[in-house]
Protein backbone atom coordinates (compact mmCIF):
# COMPACT_ATOMS: atom_id res chain seq x y z
CA UNK A 1 0.00 0.00 0.00
CA UNK A 2 1.46 3.39 -1.11
CA UNK A 3 2.45 6.00 2.12
CA UNK A 4 -0.10 8.66 1.58
CA UNK A 5 2.30 11.20 3.35
CA UNK A 6 6.13 9.94 1.81
CA UNK A 7 8.57 11.60 3.90
CA UNK A 8 10.22 14.92 2.30
CA UNK A 9 13.25 12.88 1.82
CA UNK A 10 11.44 10.00 -0.15
CA UNK A 11 9.80 12.43 -2.16
CA UNK A 12 13.04 14.14 -3.14
CA UNK A 13 14.52 10.33 -3.94
CA UNK A 14 11.62 9.13 -5.72
CA UNK A 15 9.93 5.66 -5.79
CA UNK A 16 12.99 3.91 -7.37
CA UNK A 17 14.87 5.20 -5.10
CA UNK A 18 17.57 7.45 -7.14
CA UNK A 19 18.46 10.52 -6.08
CA UNK A 20 16.00 12.99 -7.98
CA UNK A 21 17.34 16.00 -7.16
CA UNK A 22 19.43 17.30 -9.67
CA UNK A 23 22.63 19.17 -8.21
CA UNK A 24 22.11 23.20 -8.65
CA UNK A 25 24.23 25.34 -10.41
CA UNK A 26 25.31 28.26 -8.85
CA UNK A 27 24.03 31.04 -10.35
CA UNK A 28 25.20 34.30 -10.00
CA UNK A 29 23.56 36.70 -7.48
CA UNK A 30 22.26 33.99 -5.45
CA UNK A 31 24.20 35.33 -2.79
CA UNK A 32 24.63 38.79 -3.50
CA UNK A 33 28.12 40.65 -3.06
CA UNK A 34 28.54 43.95 -1.06
CA UNK A 35 28.30 46.27 -4.42
CA UNK A 36 24.81 44.52 -5.05
CA UNK A 37 23.46 45.11 -1.61
CA UNK A 38 24.84 48.73 -2.07
CA UNK A 39 23.07 49.30 -5.60
CA UNK A 40 19.63 47.94 -3.78
CA UNK A 41 20.31 50.22 -1.22
CA UNK A 42 20.66 52.85 -3.61
CA UNK A 43 17.22 52.13 -5.06
CA UNK A 44 15.90 53.94 -1.97
CA UNK A 45 17.16 57.17 -2.71
CA UNK A 46 16.82 59.46 -5.53
CA UNK A 47 19.47 59.70 -8.44
CA UNK A 48 22.49 61.63 -7.81
CA UNK A 49 22.14 64.91 -10.32
CA UNK A 50 25.36 66.19 -11.35
CA UNK A 51 25.20 69.85 -10.15
CA UNK A 52 28.30 70.80 -11.87
CA UNK A 53 30.50 73.61 -10.83
CA UNK A 54 29.48 76.24 -7.86
CA UNK A 55 29.88 79.00 -10.22
CA UNK A 56 27.02 77.14 -12.60
CA UNK A 57 25.15 76.16 -9.83
CA UNK A 58 25.09 79.81 -8.44
CA UNK A 59 24.01 81.11 -12.43
CA UNK A 60 21.02 78.67 -12.51
CA UNK A 61 19.98 80.04 -9.32
CA UNK A 62 20.53 84.25 -10.29
CA UNK A 63 19.57 84.45 -13.38
CA UNK A 64 15.67 83.97 -13.23
CA UNK A 65 16.27 87.03 -10.30
CA UNK A 66 18.28 88.59 -12.87
CA UNK A 67 16.12 88.20 -15.39
CA UNK A 68 12.91 89.39 -13.40
CA UNK A 69 15.09 92.49 -12.11
CA UNK A 70 15.72 93.21 -15.98
CA UNK A 71 12.32 93.03 -16.82
CA UNK A 72 10.88 95.37 -14.04
CA UNK A 73 13.60 97.95 -14.75
CA UNK A 74 12.73 97.88 -18.60
CA UNK A 75 9.27 98.52 -17.66
CA UNK A 76 10.19 101.43 -15.08
CA UNK A 77 11.99 102.88 -17.82
CA UNK A 78 8.82 102.65 -20.69
CA UNK A 79 6.93 104.61 -18.03
CA UNK A 80 9.37 107.39 -17.97
CA UNK A 81 9.47 107.39 -20.95
CA UNK A 82 5.99 107.51 -21.67
CA UNK A 83 5.81 110.62 -19.38
CA UNK A 84 3.26 109.85 -17.32
CA UNK A 85 4.55 111.83 -14.14
CA UNK A 86 7.50 114.73 -14.60
CA UNK A 87 11.01 113.09 -14.03
CA UNK A 88 11.76 115.06 -11.13
CA UNK A 89 8.34 112.91 -9.37
CA UNK A 90 8.79 109.57 -11.34
CA UNK A 91 13.10 109.81 -12.16
CA UNK A 92 14.13 107.12 -14.17
CA UNK A 93 16.67 103.95 -13.24
CA UNK A 94 19.75 105.49 -14.07
CA UNK A 95 18.99 108.47 -11.51
CA UNK A 96 17.59 106.57 -8.97
CA UNK A 97 20.81 103.83 -9.02
CA UNK A 98 23.32 107.09 -9.71
CA UNK A 99 21.44 108.27 -6.23
CA UNK A 100 21.66 104.67 -4.54
CA UNK A 101 25.30 104.21 -5.20
CA UNK A 102 25.70 107.61 -3.70
CA UNK A 103 23.75 106.77 -0.89
CA UNK A 104 25.59 103.36 0.42
CA UNK A 105 29.01 105.01 0.13
CA UNK A 106 27.89 107.02 3.15
CA UNK A 107 28.68 106.35 7.16
CA UNK A 108 25.28 107.53 7.86
CA UNK A 109 23.65 105.26 5.85
CA UNK A 110 25.23 102.30 7.54
CA UNK A 111 24.47 103.39 10.85
CA UNK A 112 20.39 103.59 9.79
CA UNK A 113 20.80 99.90 8.38
CA UNK A 114 22.21 99.00 11.64
CA UNK A 115 19.61 101.00 13.92
CA UNK A 116 17.18 99.08 11.86
CA UNK A 117 18.10 95.95 11.55
CA UNK A 118 18.69 95.61 15.65
CA UNK A 119 15.27 97.37 16.25
CA UNK A 120 13.73 94.18 13.36
CA UNK A 121 15.74 91.28 15.01
CA UNK A 122 15.16 92.92 18.61
CA UNK A 123 11.34 92.76 18.18
CA UNK A 124 11.12 89.63 16.01
CA UNK A 125 12.98 87.74 18.85
CA UNK A 126 11.07 88.54 21.73
CA UNK A 127 7.78 88.18 19.06
CA UNK A 128 9.47 84.19 18.38
CA UNK A 129 9.94 83.81 22.26
CA UNK A 130 6.12 85.09 23.53
CA UNK A 131 4.39 83.44 20.36
CA UNK A 132 6.29 79.81 20.89
CA UNK A 133 4.94 80.40 24.50
CA UNK A 134 1.41 80.91 23.84
CA UNK A 135 1.22 78.22 20.66
CA UNK A 136 2.82 75.28 22.92
CA UNK A 137 0.26 76.42 26.05
CA UNK A 138 -3.21 76.46 23.84
CA UNK A 139 -1.65 73.54 21.78
CA UNK A 140 -1.66 71.73 25.29
CA UNK A 141 -4.47 73.05 27.10
CA UNK A 142 -8.35 72.68 25.56
CA UNK A 143 -9.80 75.12 27.48
CA UNK A 144 -6.70 78.00 27.04
CA UNK A 145 -7.32 76.87 23.13
CA UNK A 146 -11.30 77.53 23.03
CA UNK A 147 -11.11 80.75 25.04
CA UNK A 148 -8.05 82.56 22.90
CA UNK A 149 -7.59 80.14 19.57
CA UNK A 150 -9.92 82.27 18.08
CA UNK A 151 -8.52 86.05 19.29
CA UNK A 152 -4.98 84.60 18.21
CA UNK A 153 -6.00 84.46 14.46
CA UNK A 154 -8.14 87.55 14.57
CA UNK A 155 -4.90 89.79 15.95
CA UNK A 156 -3.02 87.75 13.05
CA UNK A 157 -5.44 89.64 10.97
CA UNK A 158 -5.57 92.70 12.29
CA UNK A 159 -3.48 95.74 10.42
CA UNK A 160 -0.15 96.43 12.22
CA UNK A 161 -0.71 100.14 11.89
CA UNK A 162 -4.03 100.23 14.13
CA UNK A 163 -1.69 99.48 16.92
CA UNK A 164 0.59 102.29 16.67
CA UNK A 165 -2.29 105.39 18.24
CA UNK A 166 -2.73 103.18 20.89
CA UNK A 167 1.34 102.19 21.39
CA UNK A 168 1.78 106.10 21.49
CA UNK A 169 -0.20 106.77 24.17
CA UNK A 170 0.91 103.76 25.86
CA UNK A 171 5.04 104.40 25.55
CA UNK A 172 4.90 107.82 24.21
CA UNK A 173 7.11 108.58 21.59
CA UNK A 174 9.61 106.19 21.97
CA UNK A 175 11.52 102.73 21.20
CA UNK A 176 8.97 100.83 23.36
CA UNK A 177 5.89 101.88 20.56
CA UNK A 178 7.95 100.71 17.76
CA UNK A 179 8.58 97.65 19.66
CA UNK A 180 5.49 97.01 21.39
CA UNK A 181 4.16 96.68 17.29
CA UNK A 182 6.18 94.61 16.28
CA UNK A 183 5.83 92.01 18.67
CA UNK A 184 2.19 92.17 18.34
CA UNK A 185 2.45 91.95 14.43
CA UNK A 186 4.76 89.00 14.23
CA UNK A 187 3.68 86.81 17.82
CA UNK A 188 0.13 85.86 16.58
CA UNK A 189 1.66 84.31 13.48
CA UNK A 190 4.57 82.37 15.24
CA UNK A 191 1.44 80.96 17.68
CA UNK A 192 -0.34 80.11 14.69
CA UNK A 193 2.70 78.37 12.94
CA UNK A 194 3.62 76.54 16.24
CA UNK A 195 -0.26 75.38 17.18
CA UNK A 196 -0.60 74.22 13.07
CA UNK A 197 2.38 72.11 13.18
CA UNK A 198 1.35 70.17 16.85
CA UNK A 199 -2.20 69.60 15.30
CA UNK A 200 -0.58 67.75 12.74
CA UNK A 201 1.52 65.59 14.31
CA UNK A 202 0.68 62.13 13.55
CA UNK A 203 -1.32 60.24 16.37
CA UNK A 204 1.01 57.23 15.70
CA UNK A 205 4.13 58.94 16.73
CA UNK A 206 2.32 60.50 19.94
CA UNK A 207 1.12 56.61 21.18
CA UNK A 208 4.75 55.48 20.16
CA UNK A 209 6.44 58.18 22.01
CA UNK A 210 3.72 57.29 25.37
CA UNK A 211 4.92 53.86 24.59
CA UNK A 212 8.70 55.20 24.82
CA UNK A 213 7.47 56.95 28.63
CA UNK A 214 8.21 60.23 27.15
CA UNK A 215 5.53 62.64 29.34
CA UNK A 216 5.87 65.79 29.92
CA UNK A 217 8.65 68.61 28.50
CA UNK A 218 10.28 65.76 27.35
CA UNK A 219 7.61 64.71 25.01
CA UNK A 220 7.40 68.28 23.57
CA UNK A 221 11.43 68.41 23.44
CA UNK A 222 11.78 65.12 22.04
CA UNK A 223 8.86 64.60 19.86
CA UNK A 224 6.27 67.45 19.25
CA UNK A 225 8.63 70.34 18.47
CA UNK A 226 10.43 68.23 16.33
CA UNK A 227 7.60 67.08 14.38
CA UNK A 228 5.76 70.24 14.02
CA UNK A 229 9.22 72.07 12.67
CA UNK A 230 8.18 72.11 9.07
CA UNK A 231 4.95 74.19 10.07
CA UNK A 232 6.72 76.11 12.34
CA UNK A 233 9.37 77.50 10.34
CA UNK A 234 6.41 78.21 7.88
CA UNK A 235 4.87 80.15 10.97
CA UNK A 236 8.46 82.04 11.65
CA UNK A 237 8.70 83.19 8.18
CA UNK A 238 5.50 84.65 8.42
CA UNK A 239 6.23 86.16 11.62
CA UNK A 240 8.90 87.82 9.70
CA UNK A 241 7.01 89.72 7.19
CA UNK A 242 4.62 90.98 10.01
CA UNK A 243 7.02 91.91 12.18
CA UNK A 244 9.12 93.91 8.95
CA UNK A 245 6.02 95.22 7.86
CA UNK A 246 4.99 97.08 11.19
CA UNK A 247 8.64 97.83 11.64
CA UNK A 248 8.75 100.14 8.44
CA UNK A 249 4.95 101.48 9.68
CA UNK A 250 6.32 102.36 12.39
CA UNK A 251 9.61 104.36 11.67
CA UNK A 252 7.50 106.14 9.69
CA UNK A 253 4.91 107.46 12.33
CA UNK A 254 7.10 107.23 15.14
CA UNK A 255 10.14 109.28 14.88
CA UNK A 256 12.56 108.71 17.81
CA UNK A 257 14.63 111.65 18.57
CA UNK A 258 17.91 111.14 17.51
CA UNK A 259 17.44 107.78 15.64
CA UNK A 260 18.14 108.21 11.98
CA UNK A 261 16.49 104.71 10.74
CA UNK A 262 15.88 103.84 7.13
CA UNK A 263 12.40 105.13 8.25
CA UNK A 264 13.31 108.63 9.55
CA UNK A 265 15.56 108.80 6.58
CA UNK A 266 12.65 107.83 3.63
CA UNK A 267 10.52 110.50 5.70
CA UNK A 268 12.96 113.19 5.39
CA UNK A 269 13.48 112.65 1.70
CA UNK A 270 9.69 112.70 1.27
CA UNK A 271 9.64 115.95 2.86
CA UNK A 272 12.37 117.16 0.60
CA UNK A 273 10.59 115.99 -2.39
CA UNK A 274 13.44 113.98 -3.63
CA UNK A 275 11.58 111.05 -5.03
CA UNK A 276 14.97 109.50 -6.26
CA UNK A 277 16.06 109.05 -2.56
CA UNK A 278 12.57 107.78 -1.58
CA UNK A 279 12.75 104.97 -4.39
CA UNK A 280 16.19 104.40 -3.22
CA UNK A 281 15.41 103.33 0.62
CA UNK A 282 12.41 101.58 -0.94
CA UNK A 283 14.89 99.79 -2.85
CA UNK A 284 16.99 99.39 0.27
CA UNK A 285 14.33 97.88 1.81
CA UNK A 286 13.24 95.16 -0.44
CA UNK A 287 16.76 94.16 -0.91
CA UNK A 288 16.66 93.65 2.62
CA UNK A 289 13.37 92.22 2.55
CA UNK A 290 14.87 89.33 -0.11
CA UNK A 291 18.03 88.69 1.86
CA UNK A 292 16.32 87.55 4.70
CA UNK A 293 13.99 85.48 2.87
CA UNK A 294 16.79 83.82 1.29
CA UNK A 295 17.71 83.11 4.73
CA UNK A 296 14.73 81.39 5.85
CA UNK A 297 14.75 79.28 2.26
CA UNK A 298 17.74 77.97 3.31
CA UNK A 299 17.01 76.82 6.86
CA UNK A 300 13.88 75.46 5.16
CA UNK A 301 15.38 73.75 2.40
CA UNK A 302 17.88 72.04 4.99
CA UNK A 303 15.26 71.27 7.15
CA UNK A 304 13.57 69.19 4.68
CA UNK A 305 17.05 67.46 3.14
CA UNK A 306 17.44 66.26 6.88
CA UNK A 307 13.89 64.90 6.50
CA UNK A 308 14.42 62.91 3.19
CA UNK A 309 11.74 65.30 1.54
CA UNK A 310 14.32 66.17 -1.58
CA UNK A 311 16.27 64.57 -3.66
CA UNK A 312 19.62 65.82 -2.87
Amino acid sequence: MPIKYPSARAGLEGAGGESAVAEVPEKVGVNPTNDQVSGLDALELAPRSDKGTLGKRIWRSAWPKLLAIAIVVLIWQIVVWSEWKPEYVLPGPKTVFTDLGDVITTGDFWDGVRLTLIRALTGFALAVIIGTAVGAAVSRFAPLRAAIGSLITGLQTMPSIMWFPLAILLFQISESAIMFVVIIGAAPSVANGLISGIDYVPRTWLRVGQVLGMKGLAKYRHLILPASLPSFISGLKQGWAFSWRSLMAGELLVIVPGALSIGVRMQQARDLSDSSLVICYIIVVLVIGILIDVLFNAADNALRKRWGLTGS
